[in-house]
């Protein structure tokens, strides 16, 4: 994680600084982007993955879906569609709402003033689901690792 941060942060003074402070639109949180390519990042961190875990080519091609699919529901459990800052729903995205539906049905029924205990509840069960599919992707991904793989995938944040 310290790599990703450091470079994040050399990136931002490339920049005059404009990273983390506002920056948005000049490359900052939120903003344009410049030349970020997500398939190229996620093609490193998994070359990083690879080399942390020590898995030759053959048995990370078998463990790298596992990883994948606990970094997606990970995005979906822990998300809760917060904007950069903590702020969610819609005033967090740009009034484009947050990608998850009970979130959004939330964010209307605080708005509207109605219904409000409701929609908690449900916001509440559909996330306690997918954290309930989270621990089921990361158990499955523990049940092929070494104890050495499985610290390293705790320090990662891939597991617990």
């Amino acid at each position: 994680m310290a790599i990703s941060l450091t470079s994040y942060d050399a990136a931002a003074q490339g920049r005059g600084g404009q990273g983390g402070q506002g920056g948005r639109g000049q490359g900052g949180p939120g903003g344009g982007r410049g030349n970020f390519d997500p398939a190229e990042f996620r093609a490193r961190m998994m070359e990083r993955y690879q080399e942390q875990f020590g898995f030759s080519d053959a048995e990370f091609k078998a463990v790298q879906p596992l990883i994948e699919t606990i970094q997606e529901k990970q995005r979906d459990a822990r998300s809760g569609g917060r904007g950069f800052g903590g702020f969610g729903g819609r005033g967090g995205r740009g009034g484009q709402g947050s990608g998850n539906a009970e979130l959004d049905a939330l964010q209307s029924a605080i708005d509207s003033g109605s219904n409000i205990e409701a929609k908690l509840a449900a916001f509440r069960k559909s996330r306690d689901a997918k954290e309930a599919e989270l621990k089921k992707a990361q158990d499955t991904l523990k049940s092929v690792l070494t104890v050495k793989q499985e610290a390293v995938a705790v320090v990662m944040g891939l597991i617990e």
